[in-house]
């Protein structure tokens, strides 16, 4: 036997078929039916009026719609979507929201909006992890950091080699540079860097990862990039190996940067980097951030106060310490002994800070590097320490030196 299937069609059906037979009354047949009197009208009504068309369901959309969406505001937002395929609804609201005023939708009215129109490709959800936060902490005014990277290379349509090397500030998130350089090396990465000291001033940290040319696997992890800073005042701030996430803000730049200018790549040098500068202009000047309150970059960014140099200065020591040159090679002398110190330091000079006759603090400027054993002429590693005017927070105690035999 099989059991009989009905949908809410047919039970009208069957329903006003009992009810054209006049032998029940309308409360029977709503006891026989299980609906309630005022749902047997309506049907009644509607088939009375319309037929067997009555009986289907019928749009619950309202008449009217006072707070619809004006066509010509559904109108500037596709059209801003059009025009920036990759910014999202809040994106879009903000932009529009600078010409049209108020009387614009939520933003999820703007995603509803798009949608409708085929101008949203839905995405896989991801499982993400909690955001890590600590690294970003101090960064609360323009200036305070600023963050270097390389985008990673790639080929143009002609087969040349890509190598975007970009900074930018860590709080306003303005794209101060997007520069093609030929390598990776020191002396490819300083005259980007100059230029945008001298255009914008010094920033207090610059945060980058441990690639060439910003770390080494020497001594304290030194590199000419970070002797270079420290003349300058600047904390150089690497983040942990292997945790890109500590300098988010930058690493999800570089994928907007990606998608709008090497998806797919130019066909040559010069037109790429004139994709580079036409992104940098939007992303600076019209491109609008949630975090920034909708703001642009260029509205929050301010240029620093602290002046490129003509002139490096000059690494000082306080009286009290001894000081030693560092000679070719990365060399010093004590006692007439020869120590290794590190290359990057050539024509630079040590401080030492006396903790006991035998053990001495290394400092390089406001950098303790090490602490150097005076009997057995070797340099005790230690984590890098900044002090001075310019660390962010209290430096760790530097470790307890090992005591003298006997």
């Amino acid at each position: 036997m099989v059991w009989r299937v009905t949908d809410v069609m047919d039970e009208k059906l069957l329903f006003i078929a009992e009810y054209l037979k006049h032998q029940e009354s309308v409360a029977e047949l709503c006891r026989v039916f299980n609906i309630s009197r005022k749902t047997a009208y309506k049907i009644i009504q509607r088939y009375n009026a319309l037929g067997l068309d009555g009986l289907r369901e019928l749009s619950r959309k309202p008449r009217l719609s006072p707070h619809a969406t004006q066509d010509d505001v559904i109108a500037l937002l596709v059209e801003a979507r059009q025009a920036h395929p990759r910014w999202g609804p809040r994106k879009i609201l903000a932009s529009v929201a600078r010409n049209y005023g108020e009387g614009l939708p939520a933003a999820s009215t703007v995603g509803a909006i798009l949608n409708r129109f085929g101008l949203v490709k839905p995405q896989k959800r991801r499982q993400r992890v909690a955001r890590y936060s600590e690294p970003f902490a101090a960064s609360n005014a323009p200036n305070d950091t600023w963050c270097a990277d390389f985008k990673g290379w790639f080929h143009a349509a002609d087969g040349n080699r890509c190598e975007p090397f970009t900074v930018s500030d860590a709080c306003s998130r303005f794209l101060l540079k997007c520069q093609l350089v030929p390598n990776t090396r020191f002396t490819s990465v300083r005259p980007v860097l100059e230029a945008t000291f001298r255009e914008y001033g010094l920033p207090k940290a610059m945060r980058t990862d441990n690639g060439p040319p910003f770390a080494s696997v020497g001594l304290a992890s030194l590199s000419a990039f970070t002797v270079w800073l420290t003349h300058l005042g600047i904390v150089h701030e690497r983040i942990v190996p292997g945790h890109p996430e500590q300098n988010g803000r930058h690493e999800r730049m570089h994928k907007t940067l990606k998608q709008e200018t090497a998806l797919p790549p130019q066909p040559t040098l010069g037109e790429q980097q004139r994709a580079f500068d036409e992104f940098r202009e939007e992303f600076n000047t019209k491109r609008p951030h949630e975090a920034l309150g909708q703001r642009t970059p260029a509205e929050v960014h301010t240029p620093s106060d602290r002046k490129y140099p003509d002139v490096l200065p000059e690494i000082v020591y306080p009286v009290s310490f001894v000081t030693r040159p560092i000679k070719k090679a990365g060399q010093f002398f004590w006692d007439n002994q020869r120590i290794y110190a590190h290359r990057a330091l050539n024509g630079e000079t040590l401080g030492f800070e006396a903790l006991t006759p035998r053990y001495w603090r290394v400092w390089f400027g406001p950098i303790q590097l090490a602490v150097f054993d005076a009997q057995t002429f070797k340099l005790i590693a230690t984590k890098p320490v900044y002090e001075g005017k310019y660390r962010r927070e209290e430096p760790p105690e530097p470790p307890e030196p090992v005591p003298e035999p006997g």
